[in-house]
């Protein structure tokens, strides 16, 4: 592989999530949102909501809680952070996870979330128990409770 090659791969995503409503693409960063896409560059990429906190000059001020993995703290739990304005919340700081399974399989794995995730129409997770379901290209993933979930994302593979 070549240089110009090697920095390409490191660039490329492997898969994309793409907001399908207003809110699932307002939730999101503008750092990591290009043209309603959010790249996936490695597995397993982690979703919750942002943490966030007032300062004393009234205004919000992000506040993440670090990752703790063998002991190690990390920068960071989540790879995707959204934001959640609603009442009651509908997606927890730990929410979900996209994994790999082998050979161009993925899975969805609901990190113990409040309120739940559904995959294709099949809820999993949700009341702190968690679960998991396979997840195809073209599959959408909802985070929370509320049906249908103003938090929408169509999962895009790129092989």
């Amino acid at each position: 592989m070549t240089d110009k090659q090697r920095i390409a791969a490191c660039f490329r995503p492997l898969a994309v999530l793409r907001a399908e409503t207003r809110e699932a693409a307002l939730a999101v960063s503008t750092q990591q949102l290009v043209d309603d896409m959010i790249a996936i560059r490695t597995f397993p990429f982690r979703i919750g909501r942002e943490s966030r906190v007032m300062n004393s000059d009234g205004k919000w001020i992000r506040k993440e809680r670090p990752r703790v993995l063998s002991g190690l703290a990390h920068s960071t739990s989540n790879d995707l952070y959204l934001v959640d304005p609603g009442e009651p919340l509908q997606i927890s700081r730990e929410h979900l996870q996209i994994e790999t399974a082998g050979a161009g399989r993925f899975l969805v794995v609901d990190r113990g979330s409040a309120r739940g995730t559904v995959v294709a129409g099949r809820t999993i997770g949700g009341r702190d128990q968690g679960g998991f379901a396979p997840l195809a290209d073209g599959d959408v993933i909802e985070l929370g409770a509320e049906w249908p979930s103003p938090y929408r994302y169509r999962f895009i593979t790129l092989d």
